[in-house]
């Protein structure tokens, strides 16, 4: 091995992970199209008063993102909570939100995205009385798909048991929601 190459590879070996979820073995070789109203495998759900629909699936790209598009009826939202292991970036594509993002609180209307960091505090509540429409992308996709799923299968969940599931997906629960007022 020559004395550069040895070098650079210790340079090189911690970019190794993520080249991994940039180039899967499984990636797509054709687009996948998600026609409007639809979601990416036929399921869309509702949870939190909002009906969701997943555009793109971790499934689709080894793992590197998945992208739901919500429509919120209701003036709820979750609580703050934190993500240990994954980034949010939030989209408004109707109505106005009210989002707090450490400890600063933000007000969106349609055209206006929100980025939240891992390990940052976030909320965020829909105050506009029309439903209201956010894209939410999730990078990495982690277990958001499979938080989605048990979440939606809870039948009057207890505080614990709702704490409890945050915590198997790495969200830590930071305080209550936000009110939309």
């Amino acid at each position: 091995m020559k004395r550069r190459a040895f070098f650079a590879l210790p340079l090189a070996l911690p970019a190794l992970p993520a080249l991994a979820l940039r180039w899967p073995a499984d990636d797509p070789t054709t687009g996948i199209k998600v026609a409007a109203g639809e979601d990416r495998f036929g399921q869309s759900f509702t949870y939190l008063g909002a009906r969701f629909d997943l555009k793109v699936s971790g499934k689709d790209n080894g793992g590197a993102m998945s992208i739901y598009d919500t429509t919120r009826f209701e003036k709820i939202g979750p609580i703050l909570h934190t993500h240990t292991n994954l980034d949010e970036w939030f989209f408004v594509t109707g109505g106005a939100f009210k989002f707090q993002v450490g400890t600063e609180l933000f007000h969106l209307q349609a055209g206006d995205s929100m980025f939240g960091p891992r390990n940052v505090p976030h909320a965020f509540v829909k105050t506009s009385e029309e439903p209201g429409r956010l894209v939410i992308l999730h990078q990495p996709a982690g277990t958001m798909e499979a938080f989605f799923l048990e979440a939606r299968q809870l039948k009057n969940p207890t505080q614990a048991e709702r704490e409890a599931l945050l915590r198997k997906h790495s969200m830590i629960p930071a305080g209550p929601r936000l009110s939309p007022d």
